[in-house]
């Protein structure tokens, strides 16, 4: 039995310049924090037993891998080989479609355990390419490179993506009480809705990929979050949070115009209330956007904030940041 996890992210910066439509034009740059928060993958080969079966929120007992209707555990079982006699768990700690990147944090643990139990033990940036390559060729799905590397490195960490795909990583590091103080003072919090980011995603990808006006719009927007990123990377290492909280909020302007799905009227309605009244200088909806989670950023102590959003029915989320990205949790016996 192998176990295993791969932590969920927040993007901070640079938020869908990780998509090829738009960085094969000049380059992408990503700005993100990996949570103590994970997807969970026990997987194993029974020894007598040759179907192949899913344990989980979609559980599913075949005869053979290619007969799952799991996309995700049915290419990478296939490229790796395993056609019959399998069997795998996964559990979160969130739940899916909530923004922090699930999908792809979930392969990347399940591709961990599949090289795992082969006794092979890949970098973590083999192990997000591979899991990019099943996503976006394989998969055909218009998604980025972030939710893979992220799940794969953890940490408070960059990406900068040249226009052939290639991905340089590199690692942030903050004093430990000006990291605690981002954390305390950037609040998270759950809106109970769910979404298909690749709903969203495709009205970016459209506009790129199209011409005139439209994509125009759509690249000095993407531009302009892209360069946000640069600022919001180097605010974070000067330990600026007001400057942050601004950011943030310039961040989530120019986000909007990327699609009409990225917000909705009650969200927005309560985002421009609590910068009225309560504090807060910036936000954005995590993630792709339409549902999910809504970090919000606040310089006061932030208690009658999280009140507000708990009359709302709106938790906050408590998080730390995961160092150590996607890793075996037991081994083989």
């Amino acid at each position: 039995m192998i176990s295993t996890r791969a932590p969920l992210r927040v993007t901070l910066g640079g938020g869908g310049t990780d998509l090829e439509s738009y960085y094969r034009h000049g380059g992408g740059f990503i700005f993100a924090m990996a949570l103590d928060k994970y997807i969970h993958v026990s997987a194993h080969r029974p020894a007598f037993h040759e179907h192949v079966a899913l344990m989980g929120p979609d559980p599913e007992n075949v005869d053979r891998a290619d007969q799952l209707k799991h996309e995700l555990v049915r290419a990478a079982l296939l490229r790796h080989g395993i056609d019959t006699g399998f069997e795998a768990a996964s559990i979160g700690d969130i739940v899916g479609g909530t923004g922090l990147g699930s999908s792809s944090c979930f392969l990347v643990a399940f591709l961990r355990a599949l090289h795992a139990l082969k006794g092979s033990t890949p970098d973590a940036q083999a192990l997000a390419e591979e899991a990019c390559d099943l996503e976006i060729n394989v998969l055909n799905k218009g998604i980025g490179k972030q939710d893979q590397y992220m799940a794969a490195f953890g940490g408070l960490t960059t990406l900068d993506i040249a226009p052939d795909g290639q991905v340089k990583v590199g690692s942030v590091d903050l004093d430990p009480e000006v990291e605690r103080a981002f954390i305390d003072h950037t609040h998270i919090y759950y809106t109970g809705l769910r979404r298909d980011a690749a709903v969203i995603l495709d009205d970016q990808n459209s506009a790129m990929l199209g011409d005139g006006d439209q994509k125009r719009r759509a690249a000095e927007s993407l531009g302009a979050i892209k360069d946000l990123g640069y600022r919001i990377r180097d605010a974070w290492v000067a330990g600026d949070l007001e400057g942050w909280g601004h950011m943030l909020h310039e961040h989530w302007v120019s986000k909007k115009q990327l699609s009409s799905k990225i917000s909705w009227p009650h969200i927005d309605q309560l985002y421009d209330h609590v910068r009225a009244d309560l504090g807060v200088t910036g936000g954005k909806v995590i993630g792709a956007g339409g549902g999910g989670f809504l970090m919000l950023f606040t310089p006061k102590g932030g208690d009658e904030l999280e009140a507000y959003m708990a009359s709302q029915n709106m938790p906050r989320l408590r998080y730390g940041i995961d160092r150590g990205g996607a890793r075996i949790l037991k081994d083989a016996a």
